[in-house]
Formats: C-alpha cells, structure tokens, sequence
C-alpha cells in the first residue's frame, strides 16, 4: 500500500495519504473537499559506487544528482 502525495483542488493544501487502490482519491483532511489531485513524488535513488551494503538513503526530495539514466 503506498503513499501518495495530494493537493487539494478546492484550498490547497498539500498531504500525503496511505491508499489501498492506485484508483482511490482520498478527501482533503483540512477543508474535507473530495477529489484531491495527486502530485509527481520525488525520487529517492541511491547514487553510484555506494555498493550493495545498506546504509542511509538520500534525503527527501534529494535525487543524490543522479538522474537514473546511462
């Protein structure tokens, strides 16, 4: 079940939500209005040469300036 990030189409405000269905638009948790638009999440990859031991990923919203591609 993932987390998806929303903005609300009526105030505004900005959340994130657990969602059982990719179909499922949840109400805004501030003003209660239905059918919040969900928003592009940032990426979170971790950069190259760091090998396969697991440690600390990059901060939120930080891509480490790997794009992921070539």
């Amino acid at each position: 079940m993932p987390i998806y990030e929303y903005q609300c189409e009526k105030c505004g405000s900005q959340f994130e939500e657990l969602v059982f269905s990719h179909e499922e638009t949840p109400a805004c948790p501030h003003c209660g209005a239905p059918g919040a638009r969900k928003l592009m999440s940032a990426c979170a990859v971790r950069p190259e040469g760091e090998g396969s031991s697991p440690g600390p990923m990059p901060a939120a919203g930080s891509c480490g300036g790997h794009s992921g591609f070539g």
